[in-house]
């Protein structure tokens, strides 16, 4: 019978370097993400399903493609500046609490946690550029799927499919990025807006049944 040959051991710097690359993954707090990617899928969301509820509240009593497109433009700016001001004033208001909490801690346990708190605060300037921007990109999207679409129940077909797709996508990219449950998180967005839009022409469509 031959000699057992000797094991060799497992090189350590390998195995050290895959264990500190896969702890830092796992350590990673991605609630530090949660300040500006709730802007920003809050801000993309809302322009999806605001600016696309707004066309077909409107595409309910005035089917011209014109009268459409000028509501979702309406819908595009007006939404973008007030999420943008709401956001910045939100987030400054959780800026000031937040600074007075360090203050305080300061007062009582003095400088050494200082500098590292100060890096965690909230941005209510990035905060409020993420949801003015998300916004308008989501509001693009209706825009841009009904804008060459002359007949009417063509546009409001492509319209609704293409605001279903891209509230998919925003739902995954979402919940990708915070890692939380990407298939539930993208089924929840886009019901919402489904029923968002369905909501809007109804009632619209009611009261201007009614008014008429």
């Amino acid at each position: 019978m031959d000699p057992e040959k000797p094991t060799l051991p497992e090189p350590q710097t390998t195995r050290q370097s895959e264990n500190t690359e896969n702890s830092e993954i796992s350590d990673f707090d991605y609630s530090k993400r949660s300040q500006w990617l709730r802007a920003a899928v809050l801000g993309a969301n809302d322009g999806i399903v605001s600016t696309a509820s707004l066309m077909m509240g409107v595409g309910a009593v005035k089917t011209d493609i014109k009268m459409m497109i000028l509501a979702g433009f309406s819908g595009l700016v007006a939404g973008a500046c007030s999420m943008a001001i709401g956001e910045f004033v939100s987030v400054y208001s959780q800026l000031d609490i937040e600074l007075a909490q360090i203050r305080r801690n300061k007062k009582r346990a003095g400088d050494s946690n200082i500098v590292e708190s100060s890096t965690t605060v909230p941005n209510p300037i990035q905060a409020g550029m993420a949801s003015a921007l998300s916004f308008s990109l989501g509001a693009m999207v209706p825009l841009l799927a009904a804008c060459f679409i002359k007949r009417y129940k063509v546009r409001v077909a492509v319209m609704v499919g293409a605001v279903s797709v891209a509230l998919v996508v925003f739902g995954w990219v979402g919940a990708a990025l915070g890692r939380a449950p990407v298939v539930r998180s993208a089924v929840r967005v886009l019901v919402g807006g489904c029923l968002a839009m369905a909501i809007t022409f109804g009632l619209t469509k009611l009261v201007g049944a009614t008014g008429g």
